[in-house]
């Protein structure tokens, strides 16, 4: 199976940690960048969280790119509550002598984009203001890529951020605006249905729930002893996983569960960004259907909001393929299949 090139723009937080080691772990994903965007917690940090997890997982030719701290019309950036501090919980990322690339994440898209035309796959599990950049540079960047997956947004379902917003299009609406425009026939060429964005938001995404059970599972694929997590734990209990890889997603993850526990949710944390991963280099593994969408930009209640035309009122041509299906069974057996036997690789 020949590997496709692969490009990631993240906010490292839980989720997007767990997203870059999938790809890491897959033979048909060559990741030829990592561009590196506020979000989850601040730039700097994300940038420390992507050197330190390429050092963790022994991967030396995979360039990391400092992106943008803020959105494109504020000076204001976010930390959110259930990543922690640093944005991985409660793991511990070795310290790196790694250093980032000299370009900005904007030009890394454009130049990717120009190395691997008509190739190159581009995921987006952050905010969208580096791709929104990267467009302005080039705004011929949409042809240029063979696919574009996007977590982000909420399409039928309720916000995480307020009501009706879901967390990376509420940091950056403008940025996500501008994005979903570069797609539409109305400021660009038509694109044929598989070359459209595939935008995977919270209607799926919260389909896609880890538990104590599925990371016992993943220990074991992976030859790791371990103790299986459990709400009863003292807050903050360590992994004690005998395998390094296997240790830093049980200890961010744990901080994950607790978050999304004191939520309500129980015992359990949506894997947002694994998913939109999974579908970057499989897109058979979600149902899609097409549709246009824009972003409310002024609503006082509804900032940040996807909105969906799904009946064509507006007249504009779809803009987007939007994930309305996912089957939770598949995906963990997938990322099992993958994970567990590179965790076991690093021993």
């Amino acid at each position: 199976m020949a590997a496709a090139p692969v490009f990631a723009d993240v906010d490292t937080g839980v989720d997007d940690a767990i997203a870059l080691i999938y790809l890491l772990a897959s033979p048909d994903a060559e990741l030829v960048g990592i561009a590196s965007t506020g979000g989850n917690v601040g730039v700097k940090q994300v940038c420390e969280n992507n050197l330190g997890l390429l050092d963790l997982c022994r991967v030396d030719d995979v360039p990391v790119f400092r992106g943008a701290d803020h959105p494109l019309n504020s000076s204001a950036s976010g930390v959110s509550a259930v990543h922690g501090p640093r944005g991985l919980g409660y793991a511990d990322l070795p310290s790196t002598d790694r250093q980032l690339c000299d370009d900005d994440a904007a030009t890394a898209w454009v130049k990717a984009a120009h190395q691997h035309p008509g190739e190159l796959i581009g995921l987006a599990t952050g905010p969208l203001t580096n791709l929104a950049l990267a467009l302005r540079k080039e705004p011929a960047l949409p042809a240029l890529l063979r696919r574009l997956v996007i977590m982000g947004g909420a399409y039928d379902y309720r916000g995480n951020t307020n009501p009706v917003a879901e967390w990376n299009i509420a940091f950056d609406p403008e940025a996500a605006a501008e994005v979903f425009a570069a797609w539409s026939p109305a400021t660009a060429r038509e694109f044929a249905p598989q070359h459209l964005p595939i935008l995977c938001g919270l209607d799926v995404t919260r389909k896609i729930a880890i538990t104590p059970d599925i990371l016992a599972h993943l220990a074991a694929a992976a030859d790791s002893t371990t103790i299986a997590l459990s709400a009863e734990d003292q807050r903050g209990t360590r992994s004690a996983a005998s395998n390094p890889l296997i240790r830093v997603i049980e200890d961010a993850t744990r901080f994950y569960l607790e978050s999304y526990h004191d939520l309500g949710h129980g015992f359990l944390a949506h894997l947002h960004d694994p998913l939109a991963a999974a579908v970057a280099l499989d897109p058979q593994l979600v149902d899609s259907r097409q549709a246009t969408v824009d972003v409310e930009l002024v609503g006082m209640l509804t900032r940040g909001m996807t909105v969906t035309d799904w009946s064509g009122r507006w007249g504009r041509k779809p803009n987007a393929l939007i994930a309305v299906q996912a089957d939770p069974t598949r995906f963990f057996d997938r990322f099992i299949e993958r994970v567990g036997p590179f965790a076991a690789r690093l021993g």
